[in-house]
Parts: C-alpha cells; sequence; structure tokens
C-alpha cells in the first residue's frame, strides 16, 4: 500500500506558524543548484500562490464566519510556505536567467504530465501547450545570450535541448480556440484531475511572473518578448483551466487543491537531491496533511459528503522532473504544425481562408514580431543563433521547418 496522506498525522496547525527567520531562508547557489532542484522550487512556488488565492476565492464566496476563519488560519500558512519556498531563489538569478528556469519547468512538467497522464483527450491538449513551451525556451536562450553574453546550458545542464518548438509567431489564436472541453471528474482516474491543476498553477505562475518582470527588461526587443509570450501564458492558462471540471463544488475543489500539495511534496520530497531543501519539502508535507484534514471536515460539515470517496487510496505515482528529450522530438515530429481549432486541433494548412486564426495573426503580428526579432538580432550579433542540441541523431527526417 502507497502513502496515503488522509491516513498520516499532521502537524497541527497551529504549531504550523513561522517566524521571520524562519521564512528568511538561505537562497541555493544558482552555480552549483541541480536543475531540477531549481524546477522544483519554481513549480512549488506557483502551486502555493494557486493554493492562496483558491482559498480566497472561496472566502469571497462564503458567508459563513466558522469557514471563513478556518480558511483564514490555512491560507496564512499557505502564504508563509510560499515565502520559504520563492526565498529560495536567489537575487543573484537575473530575469532571464529566471526565466530560462521558468520555461524549463514548462517543458519537463508538460513532457512528464503528457507522457503519464490516463486521459487521452488531456494529454493532446498537452502536446500541444508543450511545443509552444519548448518555443519559448528557444527564444529566451538567444535573448539572454544576445543581451547578457549567457548561455543557457549553465542553467538547463544537459536535461533539456534549446531548440526550436512550434514558432511564438504562429501561436497567437482567437480566444474562442483556447477553451477546451472539460475533462469528466467522476469518470476519469484522480491522477488526471491532479495533473491538470498542476500544470495549470505552474503556466499561472509563469504568467504572472511574465506580467511583472517584463518591464525590468532594458533591450526594446526583449521587452516585446516578454509581452508576446506573456500573451501566450495567457491562453496557456485559459487552456488548462477549461480543462477542469466546472462541476466540482468548492470543498471539492478545496479538497483538490490540498491533495495536490501532498501529492506534489510528497513526490519532490522522494526526489530532491538538496538535503537542505529536502527538509522544506518534508516540513511542508507535514503542513498539507493538516490542511487536508481541515478540507475533508468542511466537506463533512457543509456538504455531507464523505472525501474519502472521491480520493484515491494512496498517492499516485509521483510527479517526476527528468529529461524527455526523445518524447518532446517525436512530438515535435508529428505536431508541429497543428493549431488549436474549436475544442480540437487542426493542421494550419486544413484551415478554410477566412478561418478566425488567420485574422488574428494578421491583427496582432503586424510587421514587428518580437520572438522573431530576437532570433535575427542574435544571428547578427553573434553569426548564428543559440541551440543546445543533445539528441541530432534523432532529428526529424520529415523535412519539416522548425525554425
Amino acid at each position: 500500500m502507497g502513502f496515503n496522506p488522509l491516513k498520516e498525522k499532521g502537524i497541527p496547525i497551529e504549531k504550523q506558524i513561522h517566524t521571520w527567520s524562519d521564512l528568511n531562508v538561505q537562497p541555493y547557489n544558482k552555480r552549483d543548484v541541480h536543475p531540477y532542484t531549481r524546477a522544483r522550487v519554481i513549480l512549488m512556488n506557483g502551486i502555493e500562490v494557486e493554493a492562496a488565492l483558491f482559498l480566497h476565492e472561496l472566502a469571497r464566496n462564503s458567508n459563513d464566519m466558522e469557514l471563513k476563519r478556518n480558511i483564514a488560519f490555512s491560507r496564512r500558512i499557505e502564504q508563509q510556505q510560499q515565502k520559504v519556498v520563492n526565498w529560495l531563489i536567489p537575487a543573484e538569478e537575473s530575469v532571464l536567467e529566471a526565466t530560462i528556469g521558468y520555461e524549463q519547468v514548462a517543458v519537463d512538467l508538460t513532457a512528464y504530465l503528457a507522457r503519464t497522464v490516463p486521459d487521452p483527450y488531456v494529454k493532446q491538449v498537452f502536446d500541444f501547450g508543450l511545443l509552444e513551451d519548448f518555443d519559448h525556451l528557444y527564444r529566451y536562450s538567444n535573448l539572454l545570450e544576445m543581451t547578457e553574453g549567457k548561455k543557457a546550458e549553465d542553467i538547463v545542464g544537459d536535461l533539456t535541448e534549446v531548440i526550436p518548438g512550434r514558432p511564438t509567431i504562429k501561436e497567437h489564436r482567437h480566444p474562442f480556440d483556447e477553451i477546451k472541453d472539460f475533462a469528466d471528474r467522476t469518470k476519469g482516474e484522480y491522477m488526471t484531475q491532479l495533473y491538470i491543476l498542476t500544470l495549470l498553477a505552474g503556466e499561472q505562475q509563469t504568467m504572472n511572473y511574465y506580467m511583472n518582470v517584463g518591464n525590468r527588461i532594458a533591450d526594446s526587443v526583449g521587452r516585446g518578448l516578454y509581452a508576446e509570450i506573456g500573451q501566450i501564458e495567457e491562453q496557456h492558462v485559459s487552456q488548462y483551466e477549461s480543462l477542469l471540471d466546472p462541476r466540482a463544488t468548492w470543498f471539492e475543489m478545496m479538497i483538490l487543491h490540498e491533495y495536490n500539495e501532498c501529492y506534489l511534496y510528497y513526490s519532490f520530497m522522494e526526489q530532491e537531491t538538496d538535503p537542505r531543501i529536502k527538509k522544506i519539502w518534508e516540513a511542508h508535507l507535514g503542513m498539507e496533511i493538516e490542511h487536508l484534514r481541515i478540507a475533508c471536515d468542511a466537506m463533512r460539515k457543509h456538504e455531507g459528503k464523505d472525501p474519502e470517496g472521491m480520493l484515491p487510496s494512496s498517492l499516485p505515482e509521483p510527479v517526476r522532473f527528468q529529461s524527455n528529450i526523445d518524447y518532446i522530438r517525436e512530438v515535435l515530429d508529428m505536431q508541429l504544425d497543428l493549431t488549436a481549432f474549436e475544442t480540437g486541433f487542426i493542421r494550419e494548412s486544413e484551415l478554410k481562408p477566412d478561418a478566425r486564426y488567420l485574422k488574428y495573426q494578421k491583427s496582432v503580428n503586424g510587421d514587428w514580431v518580437p520572438s522573431e526579432k530576437v532570433i535575427e538580432g542574435n544571428i547578427k550579433k553573434r553569426g548564428r543563433d543559440y541551440r543546445l542540441e543533445m539528441a541530432a541523431a534523432a532529428a526529424s527526417s520529415s523535412g519539416k521547418s522548425r525554425s
């Protein structure tokens, strides 16, 4: 029998309050941190932000004073956990260096979830988004080299390739085409719901990050690149949030959030190679087990439902950060020329001349597209674009252009 957070004893919530010294943790060293330790930190920051924001939304939609007080306590701890996780990121990482980390998270997290999610429709949505974040990594890596003289390989290691994906210029679509069919929580595996929420929280954090730091870039093409890719991240959030089952009650969603935090902290506690950060994941797991208990009690009181009936008997197979080079190459070969249409996907060549995608492309791209200019700029400065290829022998023989 695997780990079941419902059967474990957590840390009583009144003992979870941190001192300011607890929150002001020592950052990791950017020069020797493992790329996937950085990735876990970035993702869990987004997970904690999503948890806190969800509990704020729940409070705004309830007039039950006892419930509002209870979730205010849980939310305060979520906020403290977020500070601990986020404060692990050092100030010496530039905005662009941190951005490379964000995009490595997006690429390898999405690829892992796509490879392992049980629902084939959700898998297709994940695969589609994967090729877009993969291209973002390529564009930002060229900006990093062009403006700071640094190489993305010093951040991503030999785990993630940096080559073109679905060109960012092709990713801009009409908002109607971002909305997908939801995954039925009553028919699919619970793991699918956990995966959707995980990817949604990660993409939301990336969207928020670019919204706030894009104006910190001095280079005009770089500022434009953050504006352009920031819009794609908004599209991704719209796409992934539409996969969640809208029929779920507030208390079902509360439990989903808390269970997912238990799942991810357990997953990362098992894999973490940094002993100091591993202890943080372990401590936060103990806190989240208690938050899950509180959420389950709220469902029993307010809905008269047994939460054990909706949850697995043990946590699913742990989420893993691992290299996905071969898988991404396969998706590139098969899906590079897809675009979204209604709730599905279509080859761009199959669109009708009056398709709203083509009209939207004309509206936003105009005669100056930052994601194209950054590549042109780096080629002009260094004589070539920046790429990090580790599977040249596996390159597509289909003849499709990736630039």
